[in-house]
C-alpha cells in the first residue's frame, strides 16, 4: 500500500521475532529501515531477507540500547545514511521472571536497564534528530503488563508501567514541535520464539504446571480465545507511524483480543 513511502525508520531489537516482523511490515509499506540488534549476524540475515522481498535497501547496526554513547552515535549514523529520521520503533527488550522474594537484584536492574532506560535513551536520541524537522513518530513496544500487574513478573511489569509514563511524558514534551510518542501494548505472542523457547519453560517452572497448561491458561484469559500474532501488532505500529495517526500522541494502544481494555 506504500502508506509509509519515503519514510525512514530505525527498529531496535529488529533481528528476529516481533522486531523482524515490524521491520518487514514497515518496508512493505515503502519505508527504508535500519535494523538495530546486539546480534549482528541475525540482523544482517533479516535485512537481506526483507530487502530481497521488498526491493528496498535495509541496513543494520549492532547497538546495545543501554549504552548511551553508542545509541547517540548509531542514531547519528542512521540519520546520515538515511538523510533523515521519521520513525523510531523501540522494540528491544528482555523478560526475566521469578518470584519477588528470590529474584536477584541484578536481574531486576537488568530488566529495567534494557526495557525502560534503553527505551529512554533511544527515544531521546531520536527526538534530538526529529525536533529540528518538526516531525517524527516514536513508538514503544510495551505490553499488556504495562496496564496490569503480572504474576511473578515484577521487574517486567514495573519497566512497562514506567514505559507508559515515559511515553506520556515525552509526548507532552515534544507535542508542540510535531514529534509524536505512542506505545503499543500487545497481548501474549504465544507462537513467538520468546514464548516457545523461553517463557513457557519459565512460567511452567514458576507456576508448577506443564508448558501445555501454561499455553491453555493464557489462551483462556483472552475473550477472543486466540493468541496475539505479529501482524496484529505490526498493523498498529504501521498506523501509528503513518500520517493517518497525525493527531495521536501519548497513547498506549491495547492489542490484546479484549484481554485488557483500559
Amino acid at each position: 500500500m506504500d502508506i509509509l513511502k519515503g519514510k525512514k525508520a530505525i527498529v531496535t531489537g529488529g533481528a528476529q521475532g516481533l522486531g523482524a516482523s515490524i521491520s518487514g511490515h514497515l518496508a512493505e509499506e515503502g519505508c527504508e529501515v535500519v535494523i538495530w540488534d546486539i546480534n549482528r549476524e541475525a540482523a544482517e540475515t533479516t535485512a537481506r531477507e526483507i530487502s530481497g522481498r521488498t526491493g528496498l535497501p535495509v541496513s543494520c547496526d549492532s547497538v546495545d540500547v543501554t549504552n548511551a554513547e553508542r545509541v547517540r552515535e548509531a542514531v547519528d549514523a542512521a540519520a546520515a545514511r538515511l538523510g533523515r529520521l521519521d520513525i523510531m520503533v523501540c522494540n528491544a527488550g528482555i523478560l526475566i521472571s521469578g518470584d519477588s522474594i528470590t529474584l536477584e537484584a541484578s536481574a531486576w536492574r537488568k530488566v529495567l536497564e534494557v526495557d525502560l532506560t534503553g527505551y529512554f535513551l533511544c527515544a531521546r536520541e531520536a527526538a534530538r534528530v526529529m525536533l529540528p524537522q518538526r516531525s517524527g513518530a516514536i513508538i514503544q513496544i510495551n505490553s499488556k503488563s504495562g496496564k496490569k500487574g503480572s504474576f511473578k513478573n515484577a521487574a517486567y511489569a514495573a519497566s512497562k508501567f514506567g514505559g507508559i509514563g515515559l511515553t506520556q511524558s515525552l509526548a507532552l514534551e515534544f507535542a508542540e514541535q510535531g514529534v509524536r510518542v505512542n506505545a503499543v501494548c500487545p497481548g501474549n505472542l504465544l507462537n513467538s520464539p520468546l514464548w516457545v523457547n523461553s517463557l513457557f519453560k519459565q512460567y511452567a517452572k514458576n507456576q508448577g504446571i506443564s508448558e501445555a497448561a501454561v499455553r491453555q491458561k493464557y489462551i483462556d484469559q483472552v475473550p477472543m480465545k486466540r493468541p496475539c500474532e505479529y501482524r496484529d501488532v505490526t498493523n498498529v505500529v504501521v498506523f501509528l507511524a503513518s500520517d493517518a495517526a497525525g493527531y495521536m500522541t501519548g497513547q498506549a494502544i491495547n492489542v490484546t483480543g479484549g484481554q485488557e481494555m483500559r
